[in-house]
């Protein structure tokens, strides 16, 4: 709590104290009840909710005066000026389904996708898993999304929309395109791919991330390796420069890779001047887990987010950092859900942050409080 010039709490610091311990609280609450049932479907369920509770009259609004970062925290990189430097991950709106809503509750920014050319269903059910004990998730959703067809639709009405709300000179919410590759399209023909989705998406995104590094659709981390990942990111880029606005390419990468698979990735960014990285996608490994083996065994395949990627993630982030003396942007992404956690990051040496699983386990005032730790 923050005291005036006399040592006393103000009314309306007080007040404001009070309701966001009743909003933690009351997120414990609801959360442990949620965390009863079946994580995907929870997710759907919660946000199709939200979506109808922001179609009353004024309660977007409501929830925006309670989620929103109350100081102004703006910060432009990538030629984008973001409202704030908290964002959230790829895999949550796959769909484009939710911006409004997400925008409600004060993201800088939402990355939607993995957006793949044609519908694809994913892996079978269930396929994503709470891991409790360690603030984790396990997922092998793989890549399940609308197609890149359906999803341009929704961003058209969004952006018109979006132009509605944002007339009296509010900033609009900036979207990044994640894309990727349908799970039955041979590697060696992957750019095709991304050159759709990245003709596709060009005027309704602000920025692009290439998706090369989920662990869910098989034989996609081979993409990782320098001369494929030259072809797919040189072809982009070769796009890019035909269009009026060109956009911002950024390349998503595993905290898997070695430091010498990493070096690739630097040596490759900065030949080919990319725009940025994002460290890191979900991992592979099972290490220092809470959670008793026979259930890890049980749950099997899949990219562990949340509290175990933590340090690894931001090693990632450090590494890249200082092998290119700040040369290359970097979103970071992994282990985030409190202020202490994305000022780790920066520290490190990130210019922005995403969370996914933090907004999982700490709730819809994420935002808010990480922004108000990083003031």
């Amino acid at each position: 709590m923050q005291l005036n010039v006399k040592g006393i709490i103000s009314p309306r610091k007080q007040k404001t104290e009070y309701s966001n311990l009743f909003l933690r609280r009351m997120y414990k609450i609801l959360r442990s009840v949620l965390f009863l049932f079946d994580p995907e479907w929870v997710h759907y369920f919660s946000m199709n909710g939200l979506r109808l509770l922001c179609k009353i009259p004024g309660v977007k609004n409501l929830l925006a005066a309670s989620f929103h970062p109350k100081k102004n925290i703006q910060y432009s990189i990538f030629n984008i000026q973001f409202s704030n430097k908290v964002g959230l991950g790829a895999g949550f709106d796959k769909n484009a389904k939710y911006l409004n809503e997400l925008e409600a509750l004060g993201f800088g920014f939402v990355e939607i996708g993995t957006v793949t050319p044609k519908t694809q269903a994913g892996n079978d059910k269930p396929r994503l898993f709470r891991l409790p004990k360690d603030k984790a998730l396990i997922n092998r959703m793989g890549f399940n999304n609308d197609g890149v067809e359906v999803v341009v639709e929704r961003l058209k009405a969004w952006r018109l929309d979006d132009g509605q709300r944002t007339t009296d000179n509010k900033q609009s919410l900036i979207i990044g395109g994640n894309i990727g590759k349908n799970k039955l399209t041979p590697n060696e023909t992957a750019w095709k791919d991304y050159e759709i989705c990245f003709t596709a998406l060009h005027d309704y995104v602000d920025y692009f991330v290439v998706n090369v590094s989920s662990p869910n659709t098989p034989g996609l981390r081979e993409l990782q390796e320098k001369e494929s990942l030259k072809k797919i990111l040189t072809h982009l880029q070769t796009l890019n420069t035909k269009q009026l606005n060109p956009k911002p390419i950024l390349l998503k990468i595993a905290p898997d890779l070695t430091n010498g698979q990493l070096d690739d990735v630097i040596d490759l960014a900065l030949e080919i001047k990319l725009d940025g990285l994002v460290a890191s996608n979900t991992t592979i490994s099972r290490s220092n887990l809470t959670t008793d083996d026979l259930q890890l065994t049980k749950i099997g395949a899949g990219g562990l987010s949340g509290l175990p990627v933590k340090k690894r993630s931001t090693e990632v982030v450090q590494y890249i950092h200082q092998k290119t003396n700040g040369q290359i942007p970097i979103i970071a992404s992994g282990g985030i859900f409190t202020a202490a956690d994305a000022k780790e990051k920066m520290e490190a040496g990130a210019s922005l942050v995403q969370v996914w699983t933090g907004f999982i386990y700490e709730g819809p005032a994420i935002v808010k409080n990480i922004c108000k730790g990083l003031n």
